[in-house]
């Protein structure tokens, strides 16, 4: 009944919600009588506040529509490449009609970015694809809300999952590079292992950022939470099914608003001051700050429903039984191989202040790739970085994405024997410069 409870609450809150919106607008808006009464702007900054604190948040879109290419705008067109009942390929075509340009890019690496499946949308890695877009062709996993997805569509496990990804990779060819975000670091790495067991091409690269690998090094509260309490607990705490008001009514899920109240919990004091920051920049009058607020929590408040039994063996799998880094885990009867891997080159990032995955857990694929020489092997910690700070912000610009562009750079046409790790480590030593001066 939880759901249920949820939703009856949404709809009672919401004209509420736009109530305080229209409110807000009518203390503030500069034809009105009522901005010049006393406390106009703090009354405005309250009911503001109100209305962000009570409403539904959508999904958001990506409004990648131009980027910059060696100082050349260039048009960029969203397109879906392939279109699976749980999640869609997304390709971001560039186009330009600047020759040089036009055959700059055809020639640049293809990268595969898999999206996490954990409750945030895909969008969440808008800035990631922004950049990549600037030296790559991009393609982006965005996954549905299970909620919007009718019964008949039959169950989503891992399994499937690994199928989805494996499918993608082969659509993009094998020339494609692998970058995986957070969670689908576990089964992105079984899904390549999968494919080198069968002999299949594998992706060029693989770029592993701050995900659980191996949960049992250096355990967060997320770890502890899924290694602390029993398959079954989660089984009948956490799991709900749609209401009725969905396309996907009766469908057991794993409800984003648990997965964001949960997030919001690890860090409540710094969302609380977040929030009073915001009021006080209303009041003050500094729309860039209260904008970049707006921006933030408008994705980080945008949550989505997970599968039932997608989420259940995740927390089995990578969490409590820790079958990919014991070597027991099976899919569809076939053992996950990661020593199978041999002609990829892996490159593993983790933020040092990663209160999500932490210290040790993503570089822990390296023990697992033996079949990839260690001259193609490579390790980066982030300073200063938490978990969203690896793909996102100031540190993801200037320190994380140079890194990820030149250790793809580097391996796309050379043999194994030519590659080495000075593409990396010189992006990662001018990364460090730049942040000491």
């Amino acid at each position: 009944m939880l759901y249920q409870f949820y939703e009856a609450q949404r709809a009672l809150l919401s004209p509420f919600a736009e109530f305080a919106s229209a409110s807000s607008k009518l203390y503030n808006h500069p034809l009105s009588p009522f901005t010049h009464t006393p406390m106009a702007h703090r009354i405005s900054a309250g009911l503001d506040l109100m209305h962000r604190l009570s409403k539904e948040y959508e999904k958001p879109e990506f409004e990648i529509n131009s980027v910059l290419c060696d100082g050349i705008d260039v048009a960029v067109q969203e397109q879906v490449a392939i279109e699976k009942p749980f999640c869609r390929l997304l390709r971001f075509k560039r186009f330009t009609d600047n020759m040089p340009m036009l055959a700059k890019m055809k020639d640049q690496p293809t990268v595969l970015i898999v999206a996490p499946l954990s409750g945030h949308h895909s969008t969440l890695l808008r800035e990631t694809v922004r950049s990549m877009l600037q030296d790559h062709k991009v393609y982006i996993t965005d996954w549905t809300d299970a909620r919007m997805v009718p019964t008949e569509a039959g169950p989503f496990h891992l399994d499937d999952y690994i199928a989805y990804v494996q499918e993608f990779i082969r659509h993009c060819g094998p020339q494609v590079n692998v970058i995986s975000v957070c969670q689908p670091t576990v089964p992105v790495l079984a899904a390549i292992s999968l494919m080198a067991s069968n002999g299949e091409a594998t992706p060029l690269t693989m770029t592993m950022m701050g995900g659980p690998i191996d949960a049992r090094k250096s355990p967060t509260a997320v770890n502890n939470l899924a290694m602390n309490k029993s398959y079954e607990w989660f089984e009948h705490n956490v799991i709900y099914r749609v209401p009725i008001n969905y396309p996907g009514n009766g469908r057991q899920v794993y409800p984003g608003f648990l997965q964001h109240t949960g997030f919001v919990a690890m860090n409540p004091d710094r969302h609380l001051s977040s929030h009073y920051d915001y009021f006080l920049d209303l009041v003050r009058g500094d729309d860039d700050s209260a904008e970049q607020h707006r921006k933030f929590y408008d994705e980080y408040n945008a949550v989505l429903d997970m599968p039932a039994e997608y989420y259940l063996d995740t927390i089995k799998v990578v969490f409590q039984d820790f079958a990919l880094v014991n070597g027991t885990w099976e899919v569809n009867g076939q053992l996950v191989r990661p020593q199978d891997i041999e002609t990829s080159a892996l490159l593993t990032i983790e933020g040092e202040l990663d209160d999500i995955s932490g210290a040790g857990q993503t570089k822990a694929a390296h023990d697992l790739c033996t079949g990839i020489p260690k001259s193609r092997q490579f390790h980066y910690d982030v300073e200063g970085a938490g978990h969203y700070g690896i793909f996102s912000g100031r540190r993801w610009r200037e320190m994380v994405y140079p890194v990820v562009r030149d250790f793809i750079a580097g391996h796309q046409a050379a043999t194994p024997a030519k590659k080495n790790a000075a593409p990396v480590k010189k992006a990662a030593a001018r990364r460090k410069n730049a942040a000491s001066a």
